[in-house]
């Protein structure tokens, strides 16, 4: 099942893709995607409605975030979680999951635009695969970590270089800029999804690729992950958590690239669909 948000910003409604790409309505069903409607039981009752029966919306309609972003209790972010990424940033392979937290009000639509904050030289671009949580995770095991997850879905861990890694204190402040968490297109649950551990993964800027990389080569898995995190903090339903990036940051290359206003970043993960955002300066 694909669920999605549509409609103008701040005022999205609930639905869902069906079998035949078509965007149905869920307004009649649930007040929205958030925590309160991704618990297994919720997702249950979702998957057994025949999606014929539900309203056509036709056209063209934005697509927002796939879950609620001012209802995200936490988005939790995996640093250096790509063996390839690590070595392309010269750091070690770490020996435990790296967290840190990325502002839930940087999450925005799948094709929203990214806006350059005033001063902005080097911002850079993460394609991840990110989860979000259906069911409370405290001292969860890894043979059970996987039965906390609603779903999964592209997200773009956008990054302004000089905040995050050149003005000292932690990574935050450069990952936290007002849209700098593009989230979508939509939340695919798990059993469509299906195996999770060699799941393509694509970021182009202005058609030419920068990263093209798989999961393979996460070093800790979803399950893991979570189980980590567990230990430590409580994930509750609708938090969202993203699990890190495969190797071609434009901090990576030689010379660095970084985005400029103007471009368009495409990124996409297998089975998760494509985002799209244009890039522009704030005024």
């Amino acid at each position: 099942m694909k669920l999605v948000r549509y409609g103008t910003a701040g005022e999205e409604r609930p639905g869902l893709i069906d079998g035949e790409g078509k965007l149905r309505d869920l307004g009649a069903v649930i007040e929205d995607v958030d925590g309160t409607t991704l618990s297994p039981e919720s997702l249950a009752k979702l998957q057994a409605l025949d999606p014929s029966t539900l309203p056509e919306i036709g056209g063209n309609p934005r697509l927002g975030p796939p879950v609620n972003p001012t209802r995200v209790g936490k988005l939790v972010c995996v640093g250096l979680n790509y063996s390839d990424h690590a070595v392309e940033t010269g750091n070690p392979i770490p020996s435990e999951p790296v967290l840190f937290m990325k502002a839930t009000s940087s999450i925005t639509g799948p094709y929203d635009p990214v806006v350059l904050p005033r001063g902005s030289v080097k911002t850079d671009w993460e394609v991840e695969l990110a989860f979000v949580i259906g069911k409370r995770a405290k001292y969860v095991s890894e043979a059970e970590a996987m039965d906390h997850v609603a779903g999964f879905c592209v997200m773009n861990d956008v990054s302004e270089r000089t905040y995050q890694l050149e003005r000292g204190g932690q990574w935050t402040k450069g990952k936290s800029c007002d849209t700098y968490g593009p989230m979508g297109p939509w939340l695919v649950t798990p059993d469509e999804v299906g195996d999770i551990s060699n799941l393509k993964m694509w970021l182009d800027v202005d058609g030419k690729r920068y990263q093209d990389g798989t999961t393979a080569t996460m070093i800790f898995s979803v399950p893991t992950v979570i189980a980590y995190m567990s230990q430590m903090f409580t994930l509750e339903p609708g938090d969202v958590v993203t699990t890190g990036t495969p190797p071609g940051v434009g901090a990576g290359m030689k010379p660095p690239v970084f985005l400029r206003a103007g471009q368009t970043m495409v990124t996409g993960i297998d089975k998760l669909g494509e985002m799209q955002n244009p890039v522009r300066a704030d005024d």
